[in-house]
């Protein structure tokens, strides 16, 4: 038997459990602005985003007791944002484009000095068609493997290989273009 993670937020998960509000308020306060800017980066609307977050607390204190304890409450409420963000996006009727694989250059490209500035970034990202993103958002700063992207677009690896590469390249073009 594997030994369960104990989390140092335990008290309060189990609090929650009890259906105890203020515990409640107190996870809401300690994961709500990381768990929104997972929801943005994905769904890339703030409003989607406040209506992704509540929603997934509702259903993470609803679910409460299928959380085992095996990774920490963060990652387990990080994977119900992610999920109902993707189906925030599957709602707009966003279709991501099973495109076959195609020689894409590989990653060992000549390093280039980008040094771009924090918002600059933020800002391109936002610009980039949503299956570009979504993989891009998943594969950087979620800490996805491929396979595992994949799985939760309910695309080939080889799209999501392809489509983070070309994001990669659209977000440098749009971050040259902006003389970023």
């Amino acid at each position: 038997m594997e030994p369960v993670y104990i989390d140092k937020n335990a008290a309060l998960i189990n609090g929650c459990r009890r259906g105890d509000r203020k515990a409640q308020f107190e996870i809401y306060k300690l994961y709500a602005k990381a768990m929104y800017n997972v929801a943005l980066r994905i769904v890339n609307f703030e409003e989607e985003a406040e209506d992704v977050l509540q929603d997934s607390f509702l259903d993470a204190f609803t679910r409460i007791d299928n959380f085992k304890g095996e990774a920490t409450f963060g990652l387990w409420l990080k994977q119900i944002v992610i999920n109902k963000s993707i189906n925030q996006l599957r709602k707009r009727k966003v279709e991501f484009v099973n495109i076959e694989e195609v020689d894409v250059a590989e990653e060992n490209e000549p390093a280039e000095d980008l040094q771009w500035k924090v918002e600059e970034i933020r800002t391109a990202v936002a610009m980039l068609p949503d299956r570009y993103r979504v993989v891009l958002t998943l594969y950087l700063f979620e800490g996805y493997d491929h396979e595992e992207i994949a799985y939760i677009l309910k695309i080939t690896e080889g799209t999501s290989r392809t489509q983070y590469m070309r994001a990669k390249m659209k977000l440098n073009d749009l971050l040259a273009k902006r003389g970023a």
